[in-house]
């Protein structure tokens, strides 16, 4: 499908160079002389490469048809992940290279949406928001002040994340998929 260089999101997938695109980043720029353009941050999903073009506000670009299909992360082993549709019972399982660090984040029974082009898996979008639980961190120095101090933790999907100083260990938090950041404590 065509769409006007205007229409640029970040996280689209376009067809472009004989290859899909991520978009990572955006800027639609108005010029004071000449015609206005978008600066646009590709991401190869195939080659693990990056692009940075420049489509002038008349140019279209094709968009990929994907397809999006919830599913539920069920278990990994050691090349790949395992998801299974809630609806249909079909299983599939995606290779750990697809996935990425997103890996890290995979609870099972947790509900993901899984981007297919072509009948084949692309990537996985997770959930904005996803409760963990804390395994260790330093414990809260006095006299630090709360407005801008955060201290390491390590949550029990071991990953690494800064964390207020209140937060002690066995907490439960509520951290952010797409920056790996601390929201809430529950």
């Amino acid at each position: 499908m065509k769409i006007n260089a205007t229409e640029i999101r970040v996280g689209m997938i376009l067809e472009y160079k004989d290859d899909l695109w991520e978009v990572l980043k955006t800027n639609h720029v108005k010029p004071g002389k000449g015609g206005a353009f978008a600066q646009v941050e590709m991401k190869s999903l195939n080659k693990s490469t990056k692009l940075n073009e420049r489509f002038r506000s008349s140019e279209t670009v094709e968009k990929a048809s994907i397809e999006e299909i919830k599913f539920n992360y069920m278990y990994s082993d050691e090349s790949n992940f395992h998801f299974m549709n809630p609806e249909t019972f079909e299983q599939i399982n995606i290779n750990r290279n697809i996935i990425g660090e997103k890996g890290m984040m995979l609870k099972e029974d947790l509900e993901v949406t899984i981007n297919f082009y072509n009948d084949s898996p692309l990537n996985i979008n997770l959930p904005n928001q996803i409760t963990c639980k804390i395994i260790s961190t330093d414990a809260a120095l006095k006299g630090q002040t709360v407005s801008s101090s955060y201290k390491p933790a390590k949550l029990e999907n071991g990953l690494n994340i800064q964390v207020p100083p209140f937060i002690e260990n066995e907490d439960s938090i509520i951290i952010d998929t797409r920056t790996l950041e601390y929201i809430k404590k529950l």
